[in-house]
């Protein structure tokens, strides 16, 4: 319900229609600015339209803005320590696998990584950003080996905990994927590699639009030919559906947590406006598989709905 696609493809054509989107922009700056300044114009012009539209979606305009937060989540928290921070993204890696969602994700990206491999003859690099306690990328790289995917994992975080914690995992493990400390909004000297594919799962809601916006734009800068971010399904039943599922493990920051997750989550209109701004318009295709929300850009000039499986 709280997708409010049709509310909000509608607020978009306006936007478009004055002018106001997409925005222009020629510096990270700029874009960050531009990208939170129209994702409040797009909230304001849905509001008008939802109200036009009737009662039924107005209604859900409603709910949606009594669900929307900005608060900030206690693994993101600068007060928290690392250990602490380290727990509760290993409970979250913990929830994923009970869940299968990791081999959901796998699914749908092995179809691009054989797109990749196929024409450039050459094994895929995947670079993982926010990977947190690497439960993801280890999933992919076990995956890759039993399959036989020409696929190189890389894990990233800006926590020194995880990506140590990681790392000694991959080693436990014996998987050939590797963990380092990078920042996803820039690029230092040395730190220039190439990846075919940038990656980002259930963290796009802990970025504002702007800072997502810019994440992207990196990603096209570091020349890779797509950008996959997935992402938990903004509605109101995952709203309740998750905090019940975190609270199985008994940890109160976990729980509290997931309602803020779940009271951040991007919707599909507002991950295609994002997308569009940092990318320009016939780069992605965005589609929702509950209980999660993907986006696919596509830098190399292929049809974004191509190489990605929608279940």
């Amino acid at each position: 319900m709280l997708q409010l696609r049709t509310a909000g493809y509608k607020a978009l054509d306006n936007l478009r229609a004055n002018r106001e989107f997409p925005p222009a922009w020629s510096s990270a700056e700029e874009l960050e600015q531009a990208a939170d300044r129209v994702m409040q114009r797009f909230l304001a012009e849905r509001l008008e339209v939802s109200r036009a539209l009737g009662a039924f979606f107005f209604l859900g305009e409603l709910l949606d803005s009594a669900m929307r937060s900005d608060e900030q989540e206690i693994m993101d928290s600068s007060t928290v320590s690392e250990s602490e921070r380290h727990e509760l993204v290993t409970a979250l890696d913990r929830q994923n696998a009970f869940m299968g969602l990791y081999s959901r994700y796998a699914t749908l990206l092995w179809p691009l990584v054989g797109e990749i491999a196929e024409r450039t003859g050459r094994r895929v690099k995947l670079l993982e950003l926010a990977s947190g306690s690497g439960g993801l990328a280890l999933a992919l790289a076990s995956e890759a080996e039993k399959l036989g995917m020409p696929l190189a994992v890389t894990g990233s975080d800006i926590v020194p905990r995880y990506i140590d914690e990681a790392n000694r995992l991959a080693c436990e493990k014996k998987l050939p994927v590797t963990f380092r400390l990078l920042d996803a909004f820039r690029t230092t000297p040395g730190d220039e590699e190439h990846f075919d594919i940038v990656l980002i799962s259930q963290s796009l809601h802990h970025f504002t639009p702007g800072k997502l916006a810019v994440m992207i734009d990196h990603a096209c800068r570091r020349k890779a030919s797509a950008f996959v971010g997935i992402d938990g399904y903004r509605d109101m039943l995952l709203g309740i559906g998750m905090p019940l599922a975190a609270g199985i493990q008994g940890k109160t920051a976990f729980t509290l947590d997931s309602i803020t997750s779940s009271r951040k989550f991007y919707s599909e209109p507002e991950l295609a406006l994002l997308a569009e701004v940092a990318a320009g318009p016939g780069r992605h295709t965005v589609f929702c598989s509950w209980p999660m929300s993907v986006m696919v850009i596509r830098f190399d000039g292929k049809n974004p709905e191509t190489g990605i499986s929608q279940p």
